[in-house]
C-alpha cells in the first residue's frame, strides 16, 4: 500500500506570502501541472477548494474522496496576512520565538491540529486499505503526518506546493516528489 502526500498548487495567497489556512482560495490562474505524479487508486482531499483543484489537475480520472479534518491549521488572527503585515504585532513575534508552538491567537493549536490530522490520515488509510492512495492536502497536513510516521520534528518535513512524499505503508522509508 503506497501513501503519496501532495501539496496542492499555489494560490494568489501563497504567492504573497500569506499565511493560508481556512481561508478557501482557488489556485492561482496560472497553475499548470508539469510533472508527474506516482499512480494512485484511491484520491484523497482536503475539502478546501485549493486541493480540490489541485487533485483534480493530478488526477483527472479520479473523484477524491473529502476528509474535512486533513483541512490546513487555523491561523486565527494571523490568517491572510503576510510577514510583513504581522512583524510588528507582539503575539507574533512571541509566536515567531517559539518556533511556531504557541497557539494562534484565535485560532487553533499546533498539538489539535496535529491530532485531528493524524486521525483523519489514519482513517482514511483504514477505509482505504490495500489501495495505493494520494493525500493531496497542504503543508502543515503533510508534516503533521510525516512527523508522526517518521518521527522527527514537525518542521522537518516543509515542503514547496506541489511537493511532498511517497511512502509505503509498511516501510520506514520515504522518497521525495
Amino acid at each position: 500500500m503506497k501513501i503519496i502526500l501532495i501539496r496542492h498548487a499555489k494560490t494568489d495567497g501563497n504567492k504573497k506570502g500569506r499565511y493560508i489556512g481556512v481561508t478557501d482560495e482557488l489556485l492561482a490562474h496560472d497553475t499548470r501541472i508539469e510533472k508527474t505524479y506516482p499512480k494512485a487508486d484511491a484520491v484523497v482531499s482536503s475539502p478546501l477548494m485549493r486541493c480540490v483543484q489541485t487533485a483534480k489537475l493530478i488526477y483527472p480520472d479520479k473523484k477524491p474522496v473529502i476528509y474535512k479534518d486533513l483541512s490546513e491549521i487555523d491561523f486565527g488572527r494571523f490568517e491572510n496576512r503576510s510577514y510583513e503585515d504581522l512583524k510588528n504585532d507582539p503575539y507574533y513575534i512571541k509566536w515567531l520565538e517559539s518556533n511556531g508552538e504557541l497557539p494562534f491567537p484565535g485560532g487553533e493549536s499546533k498539538g489539535d491540529f496535529v491530532k485531528r490530522c493524524i486521525e483523519a490520515y489514519e482513517r482514511a488509510a483504514a477505509e482505504l486499505s490495500g489501495q495505493d492512495i494520494a493525500f493531496v492536502v497542504h503543508g502543515g497536513t503533510i508534516m503533521a503526518v510525516m512527523s508522526h510516521v517518521f518521527g522527527g520534528g514537525f518542521y522537518d518535513y516543509q515542503t514547496k506546493n506541489l511537493g511532498g512524499y511517497v511512502f509505503d505503508k509498511n516501510s520506514n522509508r520515504y522518497e521525495c516528489i
